[in-house]
């Protein structure tokens, strides 16, 4: 009973952390579009922080958490699916920090990506998940 447990506590913060990944980069998109200094830049820069402290930071935690102990519970630490999950769940976490630091270049008044940049960026946890989703279904090794 406590994998059934770890299992949904795992997939419902993943799905929040996914969501969250994807409205950031977009969050920036718009941020981008404000002129720097304007009230409009501070209503965008609060949006980032309360989604990155309220939703995301939490939920990358808890979806470690909890994927390490459904690991652990279900004794799967060498198979070759999990090892190729957890790289690309390594890389979607170095995304995160990837988001959280332009964050704060944005804070800053520094744009160094553009809107064009930011959009492909977001492309990315949805390649990541689709490759996740057919490594742990399909376990093809």
């Amino acid at each position: 009973m406590i994998y059934l447990w770890l299992k949904a506590g795992h997939i419902i913060f993943v799905i929040f952390w996914m969501a969250g990944l994807f409205m950031l980069p977009r969050y920036f998109v718009y941020h981008q579009e404000a002129a720097v200094g304007s009230a409009e830049e501070a209503v965008w820069l609060d949006r980032e922080r309360k989604l990155l402290k309220i939703i995301l930071n939490p939920a990358l935690v808890v979806v470690w958490v909890l994927g390490v102990a459904l690991a652990t519970t279900l004794h799967v630490w060498g198979n070759g699916w999990l090892i190729a999950k957890l790289l690309l769940v390594l890389g979607l976490s170095g995304y995160h920090g990837f988001l959280a630091g332009y964050h704060q270049k944005l804070a800053r008044g520094d744009r160094t990506l553009t809107g064009k940049q930011l959009r492909l960026l977001n492309e990315v946890p949805g390649v990541a998940a689709a490759l996740i989703v057919i490594l742990v279904v399909l376990r093809p090794f």
